[in-house]
């Protein structure tokens, strides 16, 4: 079982930057892919960026490719989601998924474990 719980959401305006963070507990985290969903409101639960267990490969959504960074540290069982050049549109929950294989995935029914969510709200 892994749990993982994410921080740094908030209130930015738009055009600044926020950083999330993910941090994880329970089984080894260097053997777990991850990912970064977001939910706007009214709208499915969307892929935005997913990470293989070394931090090598990655993988974007074409709506945040070049904005978004997402990163690791496998030592401190930590992901990371730079978000720069945020647009309101990017206003959603942001979620935490963990993939029970190395591989990067970017459909959510390859995640096995989710966190909670946090909040970002882009302002015009």
């Amino acid at each position: 079982q892994v749990q993982l719980v994410e921080s740094g959401g908030g209130l930015v305006q738009g055009g600044g930057s926020l950083r999330l963070s993910c941090a994880a507990s329970g089984r080894t985290f260097s053997n777990y892919a991850m990912g970064w969903f977001r939910q706007a409101p009214g709208k499915e639960r969307e892929f935005v960026a997913a990470i293989s267990w070394s931090g090598g490969p990655t993988a974007y959504a074409d709506s945040v490719k070049g904005r978004f960074t997402i990163s690791r540290d496998n030592a401190k069982n930590t992901v990371y989601l730079q978000m720069n050049s945020l647009k309101p549109e990017d206003t959603a929950v942001y979620y935490c998924a963990a993939k029970n294989t190395i591989g990067i995935a970017t459909t959510l029914n390859m995640y096995d474990y989710w966190g909670q969510g946090t909040q970002v709200t882009v302002s015009s």
